[in-house]
């Protein structure tokens, strides 16, 4: 039985309070940006950071290891279920979605169906 290679990984939770997908970072912080996380390129370490970050159950909650990769900006999910975590909770305009709800509306506006 062969085993696959490691690779990168970043750790993700659930705020306890707000329920937003939050990421750990290098100087042990939580983030709700991925890009800001700390990507994780040893087994060994990520395998610690985790146990960290599980321990951390006043802050956050579901704390698991997440495939990533290096972007330009920070790490980047592999996955589509973290690409969609990024942008946060989908059942309601808040936060992150208000924001590109706000966005929406405004391209809304300016591409009227009403001309077609």
């Amino acid at each position: 039985m062969s085993r696959r290679p490691y690779t990168p990984k970043v750790i993700a939770a659930n705020d306890l309070l707000q329920g937003d997908a939050v990421w750990l970072t290098e100087d042990d912080a939580w983030t709700r940006v991925m890009a800001e996380a700390e990507l994780i390129e040893d087994e060994a370490v990520a395998e610690d950071r985790l146990l960290y970050a599980i321990g951390q159950g006043h802050i956050v909650v579901g704390a698991y290891l997440v495939d990533a990769k290096a972007g330009e900006s920070g790490p980047e999910p592999v996955h589509f279920r973290e690409a969609f975590r990024t942008r946060g909770p989908s059942n309601y305009p808040h936060g992150k979605q208000e924001k590109r709800s706000v966005r929406f509306s405004e391209e809304f506006s300016e591409n009227s169906f009403a001309e077609r």
